[in-house]
């Protein structure tokens, strides 16, 4: 049995996704980020950067429980668990972690800024609004090239590099950004988007999707004081 602690947000569907396309049993304990539940301490136990999503594993190296945090090590390490949606040609597997590393240093952070800076920020700061929209928008073009002529990210195959981006293509109209402007995007979005599992994904997580109308503690919670202060 696996524990999974996540929230509705690109990071934590990633492993809904991967959860969902594979055969582990799993329980989902969703942590509510606006009000503060990620500062608890047996959450930091699990997750000591307060952040999802993360799990524990009850059967994991050599019958051990583990508890795993930060997304992309998330899905490696379910990869390895169940030898599924990551090739083992020494190639091939480094094609996938590559672009799976690029959504974790560029893809991701990046479009969170311009999420943060176009949707939640209190004040429109000119400068950050355009240089975050504009990045998106070079990511994408990456992408579109990318999948220019391929079906997936890497390795001609679905892999856990397509889970890690697609979430955050799902959010594209929060970054600026138009997947028809990217035509390759836009079939490959599709094509993942049909996938059984990721409808299931899609069906838990749509009625949780997070809210703008917070209280002052909610935004010191995600944004503030209180996601700051030491502990």
């Amino acid at each position: 049995m696996i524990d999974l602690y996540t929230a509705a947000t690109p990071n934590g569907q990633k492993i809904h996704i991967m959860l969902e396309e594979t055969d582990l049993e799993y329980q989902e304990h969703y942590v509510s980020i606006d009000k503060g539940e990620q500062f608890d301490p047996d959450f930091l136990e699990i997750s000591p950067n307060n952040k999802i999503p993360a799990i524990v594993d009850h059967d994991g190296p050599e019958g051990e429980t583990v508890s795993v945090f930060e997304s992309g090590c998330i899905l490696l390490y379910l990869a390895e668990k169940t030898g599924q949606f990551l090739p083992s040609a020494p190639l091939a597997r480094i094609e996938t972690l590559e672009w799976l590393f690029w959504q974790m240093g560029g893809f991701g952070p990046m479009l969170g800024q311009a999420h943060h800076f176009r949707a939640y920020a209190p004040e429109r700061i000119q400068y950050a609004y355009d240089r975050y929209s504009n990045e998106a928008a070079r990511l994408y073009q990456v992408l579109d090239r990318r999948l220019d002529g391929r079906d997936y990210v890497a390795a001609g195959m679905y892999t856990i590099a397509d889970m890690a981006i697609f979430p955050w293509c799902r959010l594209h109209n929060r970054q600026g950004q138009q997947l028809g402007d990217h035509p390759n995007v836009q079939r490959w979005f599709d094509t993942v988007s049909a996938r059984p599992a990721v409808i299931r994904d899609m069906e838990k997580l749509e009625d949780k999707a997070d809210q703008k109308n917070w209280s002052d503690q909610d935004w010191s919670n995600l944004f503030g004081a209180e996601q700051y202060r030491p502990r």
